[in-house]
């Protein structure tokens, strides 16, 4: 497999946590690219987009794997301009820049962790 894009959770904010618990979602963002959005999303380091994500990659948070389902049409492009992505554990969504997952259990955050998505 190859890594198409990783990064390293630096912050978390406070209703983060929350989407997670209740919408089984979390958006990602790079570090410091939106100050005002801090409080929703988790911040991270920024990286580069290898190759674009696609149905059928997998996702990798920690030592927990998903499979990628779906990608939204804008996805790419929003990780690409700023690290920005919404990831739905084991839900469906309609939002041109979410992407779609399927996995066992939805994630324990914590600075640190890496999120690594991967190719065939």
């Amino acid at each position: 497999m190859s890594v198409k894009y990783e990064v390293t959770v630096t912050t978390i904010g406070k209703l983060a946590r929350k989407f997670l618990e209740t919408n089984n979602s979390v958006i990602l963002l790079d570090e410091g690219a939106h100050p005002n959005l801090a409080e929703m999303v988790i911040e991270h380091t920024p990286g580069e987009l290898v190759s674009d994500i696609a149905a059928g990659d997998t996702l990798t948070i920690g030592k927990q794997k998903y499979k990628v389902v779906r990608v939204g049409e804008n996805a790419n492009d929003t990780i690409r301009e700023s690290g920005h992505c919404t990831l739905l554990f084991n839900a469906k969504g309609s939002m041109p820049g979410q992407i779609e997952l399927e996995g066992s259990i939805v994630p324990s955050l914590s600075q640190g962790l890496k999120f690594s998505f991967a190719g065939k």
